[in-house]
């Protein structure tokens, strides 16, 4: 079973166990759609990726890590959609969850899937309970009010926005945490993986503010030109189309520069060029437009 069937079939299960006949069906079926289908799955993806490269295959912890941190992203994505932040009626090229179901059940779906990272990662480590409070520290910092999603979310409240911080915060997060939970899912050196998986975040950042300013709804299954609407940091706003184009080249550089040695890097470097394809190209087919 490859890594992305792996990814597919346990949160298929993570979900379906939650959903229980005491879980309202309403709150149930809004968690379906928040999850599934998904997107690309890229951080659960990376988070399997580095763990293949450091131990030649990911773990059973490997896999719940990867879970619980697109289980985490999903939640992000429920939330930042709300009327209160971007009030946005599509994601993923159908209704936003608020839209679908109403904005309390999307609140409270936000908050669900939150609690269900955390608890979906600690019932299955049981195999490997010494591994547990490195990967719960990884994904709480990463979810939290410093330096996690919540305070990525925040900065959009404060008049003056550091524009690193906010990326670093609310997209950089949960590159970081991918890509130090597979490392630690497999008793390795998370922090040596930092520096990767944070330039790696803002690529991906990069190229998000690019198809933000320039693609349609269409083409990425959610509404464009937001940013500019809401007054957002964005690295358009900063560089310009052409030197954001510039920025996302020297971006992804880095970040396969900064993959430690380790038995498996090249295979590791060969998926990200892979992975980076998926929303590096129309960004600069715009740019370049």
């Amino acid at each position: 079973m490859d890594a992305r069937m792996r990814i597919e079939r346990m949160l298929e299960k993570t979900v379906a166990q939650a959903a229980q006949d005491v879980c309202p069906p309403g709150l149930a079926a809004a968690v379906n759609h928040a999850v599934f289908p998904g997107g690309a799955r890229v951080r659960p993806m990376l988070c399997l990726g580095v763990a293949a490269a450091c131990a030649g295959a990911p773990t059973a912890t490997s896999v719940a890590a990867a879970v619980a941190i697109e289980l985490l992203h999903c939640a992000s994505l429920v939330h930042d959609d709300l009327p209160c932040f971007d009030d946005a009626d599509m994601r993923r090229g159908k209704p936003s969850v608020h839209r679908a179901f109403s904005e309390p059940i999307a609140v409270l779906t936000g908050d669900a899937l939150i609690v269900l990272a955390f608890d979906s990662l600690a019932r299955s480590c049981a195999d490997a309970p010494q591994l547990l409070p490195s990967l719960l520290s990884i994904l709480a910092r990463a979810t939290g009010m410093s330096g996690g999603l919540v305070a990525g979310q925040a900065w959009e409240s404060e008049a003056n926005v550091p524009v690193s911080l906010y990326h670093a915060a609310k997209t950089g997060s949960m590159f970081v945490a991918a890509v130090k939970a597979g490392a630690a899912s497999i008793g390795g050196d998370a922090k040596a993986w930092e520096e990767f998986g944070a330039s790696l975040g803002e690529a991906y950042q990069v190229a998000d503010d690019i198809r933000d300013a320039s693609s349609s709804a269409d083409e990425i299954g959610k509404p464009v030109g937001r940013d500019a609407l809401l007054g957002r940091p964005n690295a358009i706003h900063q560089l310009g189309l052409s030197g954001a184009k510039e920025h996302l080249d020297r971006l992804i550089e880095r970040a396969l520069a900064a993959i430690p040695t380790c038995p498996g890097a090249d295979d590791l470097k060969m998926q990200v060029r892979q992975q980076v394809r998926w929303f590096v190209p129309k960004a600069k087919a715009q740019v370049a437009a």
